[in-house]
């Protein structure tokens, strides 16, 4: 290597990418026989870790080490030290194995790791960068020199992550636009991988960019074939998709900073931060590392770690998911399933799901309702991925089944206090069952924290330490915390506060036992301030709580709330992520919730109310940057220990909502427990323009039962209304009629018994919606005109626009054109006037649909594609598949079948991407009709209706 990490005496580097030597002074160094060059690499691949002696010897020598292998190892650590340069790197005993020290760049496969790891997090030009130093630091095959079984399976695994950083670097230059220049390389890649899919697309791409469209279908042919021939299966979605685009000719292909990426959703890297420091476990570590490897490459890899709560599970997969990180270049996701929260039922795998969705970048318009649509896109979208999924705290195998997906490339990691026998016998899981850590272990995790000197002075106190701890690493966390925040107590002292405290372990066999005593001794420790906040958190609605929340829930200032976290956080209490939330283990929670029930009644009620009106003002300010439309409500000033957070744009409103909607739910429950019903009803209106936006229908219908029950002890003739309202509009998206009609209906009588105009109109508009959706469009004519009328006798120009929105289009449906154009001519000018543009996309739809029933193709066509346009400026896909759709009929009749064919092909996509499969089949149809014809060849109406189905 030409560069080096520059120490105090010199420059060393250890080289693996095509070598294993050192650099000292410019000067490569003799390291001796291969055997002793094989340590150095033995130590290297996991710089700065210690490796188990006996782990070095398996590494060394293979299954079966000479008799005095133990020996030959001190012998050649020795001659290592002495050939590495003082100060720069150096080789050190620690309990059970070695650690080589040294600067991570000095290791140039470090250096590899973190450049592929920083290209995930850059912009494609800077990624581009890191990609090609990463794979400039290769200078032929991995561990040059090296044999044995270690080394050849060591050199298959670091050539595989080559490839993959190759691949990674083809992706970013064709998303710069690139193709022509690359064609070359990547044909070679192709033929030496006749059968990796990712390859073969970017091979197709580069032809297609560089004018060779033909060449591009011909090789998709020549993949399909071999597929089928070879592994007896079609190609995956991605490369299909591509195909069909390439055949479309689709301008997105083109490149460029605008065009379409190769892979058509976002990048998730949802992992939390990575454990600092990891001691131990490197056996587990080892063994989930050869699960992966062994793995066959037409199965995914499952690997569930099991054991009791606070035995490290998390902390162990979370290592090992971040050393791993670079081999899943499509994303990592993440999810805490709740399996065992002391205060909330276990995730609803479809929750999970939806989750996912948003993270690989799925716009709302596009989520199916149906959770079975849902499940199907999720692994519709990590078909021929390689993705990561960390599915911590599982309660059961029910929660994961749906949650796997169907690609062999992905790696799902499960961790759950149960070992889920239907994963091992049913999907062929690798089990990793941790128990607790053994002594040796222990020491050497009190070692790593509180220093091998100051454990060695008082080695009999470090004895009575780990035996308190019983091996638990949580309650070790928790007494190192202690110590490093006390470095001037000995540790014999500190095993005697323990003893004089009676906290010694519990006899039932519980290897968590010792933890509330652990923690009983931390909590003592607290200052009054840090011991109430700790306390709070247990109480807290959610499993997290963010910075602003934890303020007003604490009553604390900003300052004050972040200074106290800290505190915490260094007693190993509670562990914060980079965007500064908030999280207990399970077993710390529930001991922090007992500790709250010994405060003063009205000091938990406080702070319970205070967080509660922070979710609440917050949420109801989102809603307003949200839908500036939308009827507010008025809500009590917040306390003065309250401080709403500022969400000054719809993108922050989203982000915060996309964060805190599981604690939103979590905080109306908790106002629901304490009988805090006007919170109850208030955070239900508050939350339904996101949750109608985002599509989580089964939580909407929750929250708004929630609201409705709140209003129904309240008994104010306004909430009630409203509350029947929002539980009825939940119970039609739903699908449930019945109880929606219902609902609805209770709502227009209250509102008409108490003359309550306003309401009335809004009913009658969520009737006119809901009897549409039940395929009734004269009652919804009915009821919308109704809505027109009083909202024109209130004189609301907003009301009013949005109301005729409604008729304008039940009365084109109903057959009454010459009124619906009316409408449409005022209701558009309204639109306009008030800025409501979903209103206005609506109204030009409606006016498409006239054109097109009255035979007027092409005035049909310029009100459709206007609409299309604003659909999707705003975002509204639902609505814009609709449009689509429509479109291509005035197209097809003037005889514009390319242009029918293109609008059809992209709604259908919309359609299966929303699990609306009545509307993909029929579109379907439509385009089959098209097979053969040319432009300028107008299709009759009646071979539309008969390709329709109709």
């Amino acid at each position: 290597m030409q560069t080096g990490s520059r120490g105090m005496g010199g420059t060393v580097e250890i080289c693996l990418l095509g070598a294993v030597f050192a650099l000292a002074d410019d000067a490569v160094v003799d390291l001796g026989p291969a055997r002793q060059r094989c340590v150095l690499a033995a130590l290297a691949v996991d710089a700065n870790q210690v490796v188990s002696v006996d782990r070095l010897i398996q590494r060394v020598w293979g299954e079966r080490p000479p008799l005095r292998a133990r020996q030959t190892l001190v012998t050649y650590v020795s001659k290592l030290r002495q050939a590495l340069l003082p100060g720069t790197a150096t080789i050190v005993r620690r309990s059970g194995g070695y650690v080589l020290t040294v600067t991570p760049s000095a290791v140039d496969l470090q250096r590899f790791h973190d450049l592929r790891a920083r290209a995930l997090a850059e912009v494609d030009q800077q990624a581009a960068v890191c990609l090609r130093e990463a794979l400039g630091l290769w200078r032929g095959d991995a561990l040059t020199g090296l044999d044995g079984e270690w080394a050849e399976a060591e050199r298959a695994r670091l050539h595989r992550e080559r490839l993959d950083a190759e691949s990674d670097l083809a992706d970013v230059v064709l998303r710069l636009g690139h193709g022509e220049d690359l064609v070359a390389d990547l044909a070679a890649r192709a033929a030496e991988h006749p059968l990796d899919e990712r390859v073969a697309a970017q091979h197709l791409l580069a032809l297609h960019r560089a004018g060779r469209t033909a060449d591009a279908l011909a090789g998709y042919r020549g993949i399909r074939e071999r597929l089928v021939a070879e592994l007896g299966t079609e190609p995956g979605p991605p490369l299909q998709d591509l195909h069909r685009q390439i055949l479309a000719a689709d301008p997105a292909l083109s490149g460029g900073p605008a065009g379409t990426v190769v892979r058509p959703v976002a990048v998730p890297r949802q992992l939390p931060a990575p454990p600092v420091p990891f001691v131990g476990r490197r056996e587990e570590l080892d063994r989930l590392d050869v699960a992966l490897r062994d793995a066959p490459d037409t199965a995914m890899t499952i690997s569930v770690i099991a054991g009791a709560g606070g035995m490290g599970k998390t902390w162990l997969a979370l290592n090992w998911a971040h050393r791993h990180a670079g081999r899943f270049p499509d994303g990592q996701l993440f999810v805490d399933l709740r399996g065992f929260s002391p205060d909330r039922e276990p995730m609803d795998p479809s929750v999970a799901v939806r989750g996912f969705l948003d993270a690989l970048g799925v716009e709302p318009g596009r989520m199916p309702a149906d959770p079975h649509a849902q499940a199907g896109l999720f692994r519709s979208l990590l078909a021929g991925t390689r993705i990561l999924l960390l599915l911590d705290n599982a309660a059961d195998a029910d929660q994961i089944i749906p949650l796997l997906p169907g690609s062999p490339g992905c790696t799902v990691i499960v961790t759950s206090r149960n070992q889920l026998p239907a994963l091992l016998i049913g999907h062929g899981a690798h089990h990793e069952r941790l128990d607790v850590l053994s002594d040796d272990q222990a020491r050497a995790v009190l070692a790593d924290r509180l220093g091998a000197d100051r454990i060695a002075a008082e080695a009999a106190a470090t004895d009575e330490l780990i035996e308190l701890c019983g091996g638990f690493p949580l309650a070790l966390s928790v007494i190192s915390a202690h110590a490093r925040t006390r470095p001037g107590l000995a540790l014999g002292a500190l095993a005697a506060e323990l003893r004089d405290w009676d906290l010694g372990v519990l006899d039932d066999g519980d290897p968590g036992a010792s933890l509330p005593a652990v923690l009983s001794w931390s909590y003592r420790a607290l200052t009054p301030r840090q011991a109430t906040v700790f306390s709070l958190l247990g109480i807290a609605p959610g499993s997290d709580i963010g910075p602003a929340a934890a303020a007003s829930l604490a009553g604390l200032s900003p300052e004050q709330t972040r200074t106290v976290i800290r505190d915490l956080e260094r007693a190993s209490l509670i562990s914060q992520d980079s965007r500064g939330r908030v999280r207990m283990h399970d077993l710390v929670r529930r001991y922090a919730a007992d500790t709250a029930a010994r405060l003063p009644a009205d000091v938990r009620d406080s702070a319970l109310r205070r967080v509660v009106h922070f979710y609440l003002h917050t949420a109801h300010a989102g809603d307003r940057v949200l839908d500036p439309h939308r009827p507010p409500i008025r809500l009590d000033p917040p306390g003065s220990a309250t401080t709403p957070q500022p969400l000054p744009d719809t993108g922050a409103a989203f982000s915060w909502f996309d964060a805190e909607h599981a604690n939103l739910l979590a905080a109306q429950r908790t106002a629901a427990g304490h009988g805090w019903h006007v919170a109850v009803w208030q955070l239900a209106w508050a939350l339904t323009t996101f949750q109608n936006r985002r599509g989580h229908g089964r939580d909407q219908l929750t929250a708004t039962q929630a609201g409705l029950t709140a209003g129904q002890h309240l008994g104010t003739p306004t909430v009630r209304t409203l509350t029947h309202r929002l539980v009825g509009m939940a119970y039609a998206t739903d699908g449930r009629f019945d109880e929606a009609i219902g609902h609805l209906n209770q709502a227009l009588d209250l509102a008409e018994g108490h003359e309550d105009h306003l309401n009335q109109a809004r009913n009658h508009r969520a009737l006119a919606w809901t009897w549409r959706r039940m395929g009734d469009n004269q009652k919804a004519l009915d009821h919308a005109t109704r809505a027109l009328q009083v909202h024109r006798f209130l004189d609301n120009p907003v009301e009013e626009a949005l109301s005729r929105c409604l008729t304008a289009w039940y009365t084109a449906l109903a057959g009454d054109h010459e009124r619906a154009a009316e409408h449409c001519d005022v209701g558009l000018a309204q639109c306009r006037r008030c800025g409501i543009r979903e209103g206005e996309a609506a109204i030009l739809d409606t006016m498409g649909y006239l054109g097109l029933q009255t035979g007027r193709h092409e005035q049909a066509i310029r009100a459709y594609e206007a609409a299309i346009a604003l659909y999707r400026d705003i975002g509204d896909v639902c609505h814009l598949a609709d449009a689509l759709d429509q479109v291509g009929h005035p197209h097809a009749l003037l005889g514009h079948n390319g242009r029918a064919r293109e609008v059809w092909r992209e709604a259908l996509e919309l359609y299966r991407e929303q699990g609306r499969d009545a509307d993909a089949e029929r579109v379907q149809r439509l385009i089959d009709a098209l097979e053969g014809t040319s432009d300028r060849h107008p299709v009759m109406g009646r071979s539309l209706a008969t390709a329709e189905g109709s």
